[in-house]
């Protein structure tokens, strides 16, 4: 999708990473393999921009994206929520993510950046908890950095490495793998913990 994109696929990458941290429809889309592959494609020159560059409009975009989500859930964040689940819309998504910034409190904006579907729907559980927004913008824009600025400049430092230009699209196969490592994982932990209560369940009766 990428290389037919041409040149404007930078910015159809930067879209995708606004709309993955901010507008609440992002979370199945790919934003830890396209972070990696936008270095990527930056080091072999399909694209054709300087990587400090790419990275600082990437930061940008994924600070913005996490504001706008902030904001939507100050807004109409509860009477969103409150509705049934529809097909890419769950009540589930929003509780794990409920837990998950619960647990980890103000820290967890940056933590969940490297979580799939969590990094998406967090922004708006900070903004239904009326998180203060200053605390909010101070942690959202250091998860900013170390996720979009440092996976493209670790995949443009990377895509300079002989082997990976000659295996470019092995290596890309590669990350996606790793990229829905925590998918699978979580998927794992939610269907073991359903046995568990079922297990229980039985022995009570």
């Amino acid at each position: 999708m990428m290389n037919s994109l041409g040149g404007v696929a930078f910015w159809v990458a930067l879209a995708i990473i606004f709309a993955e941290c901010g507008i609440l429809l992002g979370f199945f889309l790919p934003g830890d393999s396209l972070l990696f592959v936008v270095g990527l494609f930056i080091a072999s020159g399909a694209i054709d921009m300087n990587i400090w560059v790419a990275s600082f409009l990437l930061v940008v975009a994924a600070l913005v994206g996490n504001i706008t989500g902030y904001w939507i859930g100050r807004a109409i964040g509860p009477s969103l929520f409150n509705k049934p689940d529809s097909r890419f819309f769950r009540k589930e998504y929003v509780d794990k993510t409920h837990e998950f910034f619960e647990k980890h409190g103000g820290k967890a904006i940056i933590l969940a950046r490297f979580v799939p579907i969590v990094r998406t729907f967090i922004t708006a559980v900070a903004g239904i908890a009326k998180m203060d927004f200053r605390k909010y913008l101070i942690y959202s824009s250091i998860g900013a950095v170390l996720w979009a600025g440092l996976i493209t400049i670790a995949g443009y430092y990377l895509g300079n490495i002989e082997f990976i230009k000659k295996n470019l699209e092995l290596v890309l196969i590669l990350v996606v793998l790793v990229s829905v490592i925590p998918i699978i994982f979580e998927y794992v932990r939610h269907r073991r913990q359903i046995k568990e209560l079922s297990d229980e369940a039985q022995i009570g009766e």
